[in-house]
């Protein structure tokens, strides 16, 4: 492992071993500005919402090429609670830890590019933007990227979201995602004294039932996930109050629509005397993409084959779905490979992380002649 690996690494270590769960990423949002101004990057702030930003230019008095800005970006936040313990074991050729490859990596290269652009005296020929944004993972609705392109909207001739373990992936279409949550109340009661009554747990688990019975369509392929249910009071309870969490996708925005459609009109009707049903729609990430053929798709795939690598053009749900729902020039890529995402198990490989990096590298430098 070559040295700059190596400090990348360590700097991904350091990162993942401040908890960040979604809603709660200052500690680590505070450690990554405390770097970008270790590293002497200019108009180092932090948003309202908790976005860090950072931008590198070009050489003092050398007039920039390109009029316009790039975007680099990654979530700072996990799916991990505070109270998950964020163990790291190395291995040869990989390092395991909760959330190091999602995204602890990811944040680690936005200081790396910094590395190596001035380690080969290459500074942009514009603008380099590099952020770290809250809010991507869970329910957090993508709320530091909207804040983002509340900011710069069409000024960025890109942006370039990254993830860590997509390394040989280009992200140009952008996945449609609702999030649901239902909640189902009752009067409750005692489980001996007021049987009989209706059970908010009894009625919520048979609309999950029916939910995860719906036909869901493999082309374009369509997703429902119960991820989550909470409620009662205790054993001896009728229980009043229980919710859970919906996850709906599909490749195609009118399947989306028409399957949440189901979901509410299947949600209501589970209502009745002593039960009500309450829908909210607490997420949605919205669909959009760049064709195939765009001049920074291509040039994604060129930097690919220039390191020697094969690249996949994908679809998927990252920060990358709010600038390409507007029409605006966006892809996500990853920096290295790994597996295990969102679990205690989660890995990275260290042997692709270098030509990631260098990829990541090529692309910026070429990507200021887009325009």
């Amino acid at each position: 492992m070559s040295e700059f690996t190596s400090r990348i690494l360590e700097m991904a270590i350091a990162i993942q071993q401040i908890p960040a769960p979604t809603f709660h990423e200052q500690r680590r949002a505070e450690f990554i500005r405390d770097r970008f101004l270790a590293e002497d990057l200019s108009n180092v702030e932090m948003d309202a919402v908790g976005n860090v930003y950072a931008r590198l230019s070009p050489l003092l008095r050398q007039i920039p090429r390109a009029s316009y800005p790039i975007l680099v970006s990654a979530h700072l936040d996990t799916v991990f609670p505070e109270s998950v313990e964020l163990a790291v074991t190395r291995e040869a050729d990989r390092v395991r830890g909760p959330g190091i490859g999602d995204n602890a990596i990811s944040l680690a290269g936005l200081l790396g590019l910094v590395w190596l652009l001035r380690q080969r005296n290459t500074l942009p020929e514009g603008d380099l933007w590099l952020v770290a944004d809250v809010c991507e993972e869970g329910l957090g609705d993508l709320r530091g990227m909207k804040a983002i392109i509340e900011r710069f909207g069409e000024k960025p001739g890109a942006y370039i979201v990254l993830e860590g373990m997509a390394l040989g992936h280009i992200y140009h279409r952008a996945l449609g995602v609702r999030r649901y949550r239902i909640t189902v109340r009752t009067s409750g009661g005692h489980s001996w004294v007021d049987a009989g009554n209706p059970s908010a747990i009894h009625e919520l688990t048979r609309l999950a039932s029916r939910l995860t019975a719906l036909d869901l369509p493999k082309f374009p392929r369509s997703t429902l996930n119960v991820g989550k249910i909470s409620g009662g009071v205790s054993v001896n309870t009728i229980a009043p109050e229980a919710a859970l969490e919906l996850d709906l996708r599909s490749e195609s925005a009118g399947t989306l629509l028409e399957t949440a459609r189901q979901v509410e009109e299947l949600a209501h009707g589970m209502e009745s005397n002593g039960v009500t049903v309450e829908v909210e729609m607490v997420g949605e990430r919205p669909a959009g993409e760049i064709p195939a053929s765009h001049p920074l798709v291509a040039l994604a795939q060129e930097c690919y084959r220039a390191k020697g690598m094969t690249s996949k053009l994908n679809i998927g749900s990252t920060d990358a779905n709010i600038p390409l729902s507007r029409g605006l020039p966006a892809i996500t890529v990853g920096l290295t490979t790994g597996g295990g995402a969102h679990t205690l198990h989660e890995y990275i490989n260290l042997e692709p992380l270098e030509k990631g990096m260098e990829a990541l590298a090529g692309l910026l430098s070429a990507g200021f002649t887009l325009g």
